[in-house]
């Protein structure tokens, strides 16, 4: 990882468990235009916006503790110049018990601001992962994109 990594964190008022399956239910809180499987070690997801697409592999799979997923193919439409610079870049979930709560860190390893795409797509991960993700972990319901329903936080 590089400090320049774009990585946030949430703590939430709920258990490990209960933090690590609503990461898992990716179409809970990052998008309901959704194929493939993310339920063990080197399944293959994408996930949609309109036009842009995101595969990923998993990586590895610690339950309650750790996720990584390996961003295998991309397509951003609305890129000016690298539509596929998320190609070979990481994403990761740590997840740890704090006295009575859960903190959740997120880190896209290779989403730095030297990327075209940095700006909208660090603002796009924090509404998602401060936002979305928290709401589903903390009250059984998040915010994602519908399939069909192109927005600016859907451009991650």
């Amino acid at each position: 990882m590089n400090s320049q990594d774009y990585s946030t964190s949430i703590t939430v008022g709920k258990t490990s468990e209960e933090t690590f399956i609503a990461v898992t239910d990716i179409c809970g809180w990052w998008s309901t235009d959704f194929e493939g499987r993310a339920n063990k070690k080197d399944d293959v997801f994408t996930v949609r916006f309109g036009e842009t697409f995101i595969s990923m592999r998993i990586m590895e799979l610690i339950p309650y503790r750790k996720i990584v997923w390996r961003v295998i193919d991309s397509w951003k439409h609305w890129m000016k110049s690298n539509n596929t610079e998320w190609i070979g870049t990481t994403i990761m979930f740590e997840i740890a018990d704090q006295n009575d709560k859960t903190k959740l860190h997120f880190t896209h390893v290779g989403l730095m601001p030297s990327l075209d795409c940095f700006d909208v797509c660090s603002d796009a991960w924090s509404g998602y992962i401060t936002g979305s993700l928290r709401n589903l972990i903390e009250t059984g319901k998040g915010q994602p994109t519908t399939a069909g329903n192109q927005t600016s936080a859907a451009q991650s």
